[in-house]
């Protein structure tokens, strides 16, 4: 199995984490975005959004999307569970991922933050107000639903990490790079602290991830 991957990808620390934590042994094999190598005809081949991260499982399978992929890993590594079999609890958890992956990164990614640059004239300045309004107005959602839906337990997913901490970890180190301040959202920041103590997310970390 191969992890196509960028180690500063949020979408691709996400399945990192899954990965790790269901124990799947795989290969990773870094796609630099900012030198432009999701734009590669090779790349392009695998996803031809020019995304990462894409996952080859063989036998000419590539899965992309990390929400997709991490749905295949559950379906196909079951333990740990990482989306609740509970059609309710279920649908609690998606809609706190979902809130990250639909709402909050797709306007801050690589991608939109070069195109206020270059197509919008915005500086460096502008580009961070524009990262810190969104990820504050989601995360503000975020921290309501979250302190109103945990269930006992140090995790958005309550006694044991789920699918919402597996995007939380990665917008959260976001975040903290682009200076935004998190007091206002004490559930996340508790939340973010326990899976990061935990070797499967730790070791996806963009630290232990970045090429040597």
């Amino acid at each position: 199995m191969i992890l196509y991957d960028y180690f500063r990808s949020s979408a691709a620390y996400r399945v990192r984490i899954a990965l790790n934590l269901k124990g799947v042994a795989h290969e990773r094999r870094e796609v630099h975005l900012v030198e432009g190598a999701q734009r590669s005809e090779t790349h392009l081949a695998r996803n031809p959004q020019g995304f990462v991260p894409a996952l080859d499982i063989g036998g000419g399978h590539i899965l992309t999307q990390s929400l997709a992929i991490i749905e295949w890993l559950d379906a196909t590594y079951p333990q740990p569970r990482l989306i609740p079999a509970d059609p309710i609890a279920r649908a609690d958890a998606m809609a706190q991922a979902l809130l990250i992956a639909a709402d909050i990164h797709p306007l801050n990614n690589l991608r939109v933050l070069k195109a206020l640059e270059t197509r919008f004239g915005a500086d460096s300045d502008a580009r961070g107000d524009w990262y810190r309004h969104w990820v504050s107005e989601g995360f503000t959602a975020l921290e309501a639903l979250a302190a109103a839906r945990r269930a006992d337990g140090p995790f958005l997913g309550g006694t044991a990490p789920g699918i919402a901490d597996v995007l939380l970890v990665p917008q959260m180190y976001n975040a903290r790079r682009f200076d935004v301040p998190l007091d206002p959202f004490p559930t996340l920041v508790a939340a973010d602290a326990a899976a990061c103590a935990l070797a499967p997310f730790a070791e996806a970390s963009p630290e232990r991830a970045k090429p040597a």
